[in-house]
């Protein structure tokens, strides 16, 4: 955020800060969170770049198309081993995890 805009909104009463600060985490927390969804991204990226669909991806992990859906969104609910079989299960290796991991690119909010 530009350092005007900042000024603009707390001068207007509003506190301005961080995902992090809002919700509480600590470091910790927050970088788990960046690194699932570092993952799951990583999960929709494998399938587009497959030309799969949810359904064809489900179909291929004995699981459902809501539940793909659920993984590349970064859901709360799906765990770190799932997207890690998922992306094993469509091809990926263990430097293709590693490339996913360390890769700084994060998604942008909606």
């Amino acid at each position: 955020m530009r350092k005007s805009k900042k000024a603009a909104l707390e001068a207007q009463g509003w506190a301005v800060g961080s995902v992090d600060d809002f919700l509480e985490l600590t470091p910790e927390e927050s970088a788990l969170v960046d690194l699932k969804l570092r993952l799951s991204d990583a999960l929709r990226a494998r399938r587009t770049k497959l030309g799969l669909s949810q359904h064809a991806v489900a179909k291929r992990l004995h699981s459902s198309q809501s539940r793909v859906a659920k993984m590349e969104a970064g859901e709360a609910s799906v765990s770190f081993d799932l997207l890690v079989r998922a992306l094993v299960g469509l091809g990926a290796t263990t430097a293709d995890l590693a490339r996913a991991i360390r890769t700084k690119k994060r998604r942008k909010a909606a």
